[in-house]
């Protein structure tokens, strides 16, 4: 279900959550970027012996994972939702359809 106030609220949330907790000082974009290193590998390790993994702990390590993207996207200030755009746009004209459909070949191999 999708929260009716958007990311900008999610954002903010997540601000407020932090300064309770006197947190920022740790955020930095070193910090930010290896803790979404850590948090990808406990996302990885519930895939570790099964390729069908608890649906709860990975929602769980996903949120981890997303949490720490979202601060290390406001510590070095991008908006999230531009720099995907803008990947996705560069991704496209990588892996035309045409050429891309049903392949996972890397795009310089296509």
């Amino acid at each position: 279900m999708t929260d009716p106030r958007g990311s900008d609220q999610l954002r903010e949330d997540i601000r407020s959550f932090v300064a309770e907790r006197d947190w920022a000082q740790f955020h930095t974009p070193e910090n930010l970027a290896k803790s979404i290193s850590i948090e990808a590998g406990e996302l990885l390790e519930c895939f570790q012996w099964n390729e069908v993994a608890d649906r709860s702990r990975v929602s769980e390590e996903l949120a981890d994972v997303l949490t720490y993207c979202l601060l290390l996207a406001e510590a070095i200030s991008v908006d999230p939702e531009t720099i995907v755009r803008e990947k996705l746009a560069l991704t496209r004209a990588k892996y035309p359809v045409e050429k891309a459909r049903s392949r996972s070949t890397k795009y310089d191999r296509l």
